[in-house]
Order: structure tokens, then sequence, then C-alpha cells
């Protein structure tokens, strides 16, 4: 990539976040009902034609940082040592994420209360799913390929991920709970040692 390319594409990435922190912040303070496009374009300094060539609506944009931040988690998956079991590499990949990364959720001001708000606006869940899923599909090829599996013909990759996710979903609910004080870290670690001690369930069979 030439320096003119990259300038180009750290222009574009810098008016991406803008525009998506300034949704945020907006809707926040607002609420979604009382926030429009345009008020997020005249907030981040840009024409209302250049925030429709990013987002498709404010819903996408109030969520555009769980999608980069998702990206890095499965970037940081994807470089795990091929040796580690999946759950280990996605519980280490998280670990990479929030230790390293200065996006990572507790290290944002507010990003507990936009998970909150995703939990209570209803308008939101479906730009929000969108993202996720759209991770959560990245996780399985990724999985797949580390297994050298068939992502679409064997459901270990698929299964391997709901269960890290699903442990990842769990530990963020409880970061976010009235009232909680536990570190998002010590909750997930907490979540994957879970899902490590649960028993096997016996293979002998009694009858009555």
């Amino acid at each position: 990539m030439s320096s003119n390319e990259g300038r180009r594409v750290r222009k574009v990435q810098e008016s991406r976040r803008a525009m998506a922190c300034a949704a945020v912040n907006l809707v926040l303070d607002r609420g979604l009902d009382r926030v429009t496009v345009e008020d997020i374009s005249e907030s981040a300094d840009v024409s209302r034609r250049t925030f429709s060539r990013y987002f498709a609506g404010k819903e996408d944009a109030v969520v555009d940082g769980l999608r980069a931040d998702f990206a890095r988690i499965n970037a940081a998956l994807a470089a795990r040592p091929a040796a580690e079991n999946p759950l280990t590499a996605y519980h280490r990949a998280l670990r990479v994420w929030l230790d390293g990364e200065p996006t990572a959720w507790p290290r944002l001001e507010r990003s507990a209360d936009l998970l909150r708000l995703l939990h209570r606006e209803t308008a939101l869940l479906p730009a929000y799913l969108r993202v996720r899923d759209e991770a959560q599909t990245a996780s399985v090829r990724i999985v797949a390929e580390r297994l050298g599996l068939d992502a679409e013909h064997d459901l270990r990759p698929a299964l391997a991920v709901s269960l890290a996710a699903g442990a990842f979903s769990t530990a963020v609910q409880f970061w976010i709970a009235p009232g909680a004080t536990a570190p998002l870290p010590q909750l997930i670690d907490a979540a994957f040692a879970a899902l490590a001690a649960e028993p096997a369930p016996s293979t002998s069979t009694t009858t009555e």
C-alpha cells in the first residue's frame, strides 16, 4: 500500500469512527427517538451524503464500534497457536483484546451504558444482531480452519463458537448488571472456567 493510499484508508477509518462516536454519545444523551441522522452528521462534521456512504441508518452507526471490536477479537483468535483448543483460543483472544486494545469496552467511559441501552432499546436490536451474527460467522470460519474442518458440514466449529460466545455474552451481562462491581476480565475468566469445570454426563443408564 502506498503512502497516499494509507492516508486515505486512515481518513476513512477516522471519519467512520467520528460518526460512530457521535451517534453513541447523542443517543445516550437524548435517546434514540430524539436523534436524527442529520444530528449525527452535524456532530461529526460530515455531510448527510457522507454518513449514508457508511451507514444504512443511525442504528447501524450506534453499533459500529462493537463491530470493530468483534473484528479485533477475531483477529486475535486467528493469531492464536494452532495447538490451543477452540475454547482456550477464544478465551485467550478475548484477554489479548481486553489487555492490549485501547478501545476494549472496560477502557471506554460509556461502553457499559451503550451495552445496557442495547438491552433496553428494541429498535437497536436488529442492528446489533447483524453485527453479532457476522462476527460469530467469522469466528466459526476461523475455528474451522484451525481444526481443518468443513464449517458447512461439521457442527464442531459452530458448537465451539456458540459455547465461547455464550460465555463471553454471559460475562458481559453480569458486568453491566445494576450494582455490579466485578471487572469484565474477571467475569470472562470465571465464565470460561465454569465451562471447563462442567462435568460430563454419566454414561451409565439406570432403570427403575
